[in-house]
């Protein structure tokens, strides 16, 4: 496809569409480790979710990338609401039906 093709709007070109977007930053969590107290950032991938039928089966887990511990925590709403729009890979433990 060529730079200069239009799609419906006159004089419309796929470099001057595009003109105005930025890239955008990748998202990062900010996370603490319980074994070795160690504060850091990670990024989507390095983080899961598991949303459970009761708040007490609903948690994240990541590796500590200091001390290599498995680390899992209890998600709440807000906390949910983050990670999956912040691309986390998430897990349903239950059916919604």
């Amino acid at each position: 496809m060529s730079e200069s093709v239009t799609s419906g709007a006159r004089g419309l070109t796929v470099e001057s569409a595009f003109a105005g977007m930025r890239s955008v930053p990748p998202v990062v969590f900010r996370a603490g480790c319980p074994d070795c107290r160690e504060r850091f950032e990670l990024s989507a991938s390095a983080l899961r979710l598991a949303i459970g039928a009761t708040s007490r089966t609903t948690f994240y887990s990541f590796t500590c990338p200091e001390c290599g511990a498995s680390v899992r925590k209890p998600a709440g709403e807000r906390i949910v609401e983050l990670l999956t729009g912040g691309g986390v890979r998430t897990l349903r433990l239950h059916s919604t039906l």
